[in-house]
């Protein structure tokens, strides 16, 4: 006789081919982040007409919250995804290419949403048979501070949620590959814009112009002694300046500069004092150079935290699974990348997790984020088995 998990698995072994038709759909349709106008339409037009409750928690915005509300009283474990894209021009070959000019799911959230949306119509099959409710969490704007979950969060539309769980994948490892992090497991990460305005001049009279660039590089470079310097060597911490903006002649001095940049940290404190530090460097600045300087701080995505309880029956599930989907479940060190699944395991136990999506026969694959970006088709139904079998366990779980 077929368990529940067993028809969990046949029923997503059936709905293979429709995760890689949505998958190439959204690949082929990428929309910005709180752009997903089409995107969100897609999403809950597969909804439609299935035993579900579906709720919009965040007005004006398109992210979609889908209840499968099983047979018997038990808890609310909630599963979430991304789908939302970046701004990137699409270089791969692939005939399902982005058709929208400097946009492209670079990052894999059209996988995600793929392999949950399979996943959700296998549960709507055997709803009968569940012990609780399962709630599928379509979440918008992932890739822009302050984040799509933030607003979900705010929205109370998971109150009642007893666990949340979620994933990413990654190139670094084939398809069957599982990676986990216990505790602080994603940076926190926030993001600054520096305006410095000086006095611009020509370039043979140096002495009556006040050189904005040469004060930027300066920024640039003291910068760098905040990790170098002011942090413990123990604790984990980056700045990056990402653009320096200053456009000009060959024979003028520059006038106004614009820099932006991010800084990473695996303790939220530590963003607080990393901000802090940023302000002095700033006000240096001012000073030994007689520019004025105006500095947009946002703070980001909190730290992500996995919480070891609920990290570990997820390691012990896969582990133990006799889906036979598994090849192998590692842990590794914390990752200085920044995800806002970090607003929901603030308040709800649960864990994120890496699938493996490394494409077939490459040794050395274009990361997440690069125009170039691929992944192994055959990482959706691992991704979508392994949440499947995560919350039909923590379903019966006492």
């Amino acid at each position: 006789m077929m368990t529940t998990l067993d028809k969990l698995f046949k029923a997503l072994e059936d709905r293979e081919h429709m995760m890689i038709d949505i998958r190439r759909h959204l690949h082929e349709h990428p929309e910005l982040s709180f752009e997903e106008e089409e995107t969100g339409a897609y999403i809950k037009d597969f909804y439609k007409g299935k035993d579900v409750t579906m709720t919009h928690p965040v007005e004006g915005q398109h992210a979609l919250i889908v209840d499968i509300e099983g047979g018997k009283p038990g808890k609310t474990i909630a599963l979430r995804v991304d789908f939302d894209a970046l701004p990137i021009q699409e270089e791969t070959d692939l005939p399902f290419k982005s058709k929208n000019d400097g946009v492209m799911h670079a990052c894999g959230h059209d996988v995600h949403t793929a392999n949950l949306m399979a996943l959700a119509d296998a549960l709507i099959e055997i709803k009968d048979e569940l012990p609780g409710t399962i709630r599928i969490v379509h979440q918008h704007a992932e890739e822009v501070v302050p984040g799509g979950a933030k607003s979900v969060m705010a929205s109370k539309a998971l109150d009642n949620v007893d666990e949340i769980y979620g994933i990413h994948v990654a190139p670094n490892a084939p398809p069957g590959v599982v990676a986990y992090t216990k505790g602080y497991a994603f940076a926190g990460s926030s993001v600054f814009t520096l305006k410095l305005q000086g006095r611009g001049g020509h370039a043979a009279t140096p002495h009556r112009a006040n050189d904005a660039l040469m004060a930027g590089t300066k920024f640039v470079d003291r910068a760098q002694t905040i990790v170098s310097r002011h942090i413990d060597p123990k604790a984990s911490g980056v700045v990056t300046i990402g653009s320096f903006h200053a456009p000009g002649g060959f024979n003028a001095i520059q006038n106004e500069v614009t820099i932006k940049g991010t800084i990473r940290y695996l303790k939220d404190e530590l963003g607080q004092s990393m901000y802090e530090q940023l302000q002095q460097i700033v006000k240096g600045i001012e000073d030994s150079y007689g520019v004025e300087a105006k500095l947009d701080f946002q703070f980001g995505y909190p730290v992500l935290y996995n919480h070891p309880d609920e990290t570990e029956s997820v390691v012990q599930t896969l582990k133990q699974s006799q889906g036979n989907y598994i090849k192998q479940v590692f842990e590794v060190p914390p990752l200085m990348g920044a995800e806002d699944f970090a607003y929901y395991v603030k308040d709800i136990p649960g864990t994120f997790f890496i699938v493996g999506c490394m494409p077939e026969g490459v040794t050395d694959p274009y990361g997440n984020h690069h125009p170039k970006f691929e992944v192994n088709e055959a990482c959706m139904l691992v991704a979508s088995k392994s949440l499947g079998e995560i919350a039909l366990n923590r379903l019966t779980q006492t």
